[in-house]
């Protein structure tokens, strides 16, 4: 049988043009320019610019906040979106359009409205403060704020995902005996992790470069609580470009391979799935 030269896309050549277009105007000459003023610099003055005490003290700052937040929004995400899909109550649908409110949110309101919360006379944060416990410019503040902005991408990842998921195996599962956690464990969360985890990497990657809702709860005090995007943008304000996107660079890449082995992950479980290595 002759195959058809007819393609399934009607004018494939021009939307493929047009998509990498705008991928290049968006995407690469951004990120080609990062390389571009980085390159100004020779291999040593990048070292040293990268390894100082206090670009060193953020990127652990900033890598252990955003890993702590991204861990509690793939744990809560998980529970919200489970919420949403399988109960009916009340205000459902109001809840469910609240989830994306930190993307319509200024960062910046976000950032004074949490501080005004979590600070020592604020109404979460004095509560806390009447035990010893400081929220607001420490890094528990940091994480916090890191959990709001965060937890939308866990939830709308996981969600659909829920509202696909077969019944009848879960009904299987119950008829052979398995109680409601094993049922959890071993039919339904092997479904989701593929979407729990793309969750929690967008989160990670997008708390790692978060600067407007962080900046104000954070305090900013260097070695504590400064977080890497600060010291870019510092670096910005004395127009020192080289050293801003050296550092930049730095951070670009930590997301890239973070996104990278998120997604080498999901591919090696669901060729896992497809062949049968799913345990009921």
């Amino acid at each position: 049988m002759k195959k058809s030269g007819k393609r399934i896309i009607p004018g494939f050549g021009l939307s493929m043009g047009v998509t990498l277009s705008l991928l290049s105007v968006i995407v690469l000459i951004p990120m080609g320019s990062l390389v571009i003023y980085t390159a100004n610099m020779s291999f040593g003055d990048i070292i040293e610019t990268i390894t100082r005490e206090r670009v060193l003290a953020s990127f652990k700052v900033s890598l252990m906040t955003a890993f702590a937040a991204s861990l509690i929004n793939a744990v809560m995400g998980v529970v919200l979106a489970w919420i949403l899909v399988r109960y009916d109550f009340p205000f459902k649908r109001i809840l469910d359009g609240l989830i994306e409110l930190p993307f319509a949110l200024p960062t910046a309101v976000a950032g004074i409205a949490l501080t005004s919360l979590t600070s020592d006379t604020g109404l979460i944060g004095g509560f806390f403060a009447e035990f010893g416990v400081k929220l607001a410019y420490t890094r528990i503040g940091i994480t916090i704020a890191l959990v709001f902005i965060g937890i939308p991408f866990v939830v709308r990842a996981v969600q659909p995902v829920l509202e696909k998921l077969d019944g009848s195996y879960e009904e299987a599962a119950t008829v052979l005996g398995a109680g409601r956690s094993r049922i959890f464990f071993k039919v339904i969360f092997p479904e989701i992790l593929p979407a729990v985890l793309t969750g929690f990497g967008l989160a990670f990657g997008r708390c790692l470069g978060e600067y407007g809702s962080v900046v104000f709860i954070a305090g900013n005090k260097p070695f504590e609580t400064e977080i890497t995007p600060l010291i870019i943008m510092s670096e910005l304000q004395e127009f020192d470009y080289p050293s801003a996107t050296a550092i930049a660079l730095v951070m670009l890449l930590v997301s890239f391979l973070i996104l990278l082995t998120v997604n080498f992950i999901q591919i090696r479980n669901s060729k896992i799935l497809k062949g049968g290595g799913k345990v009921a």
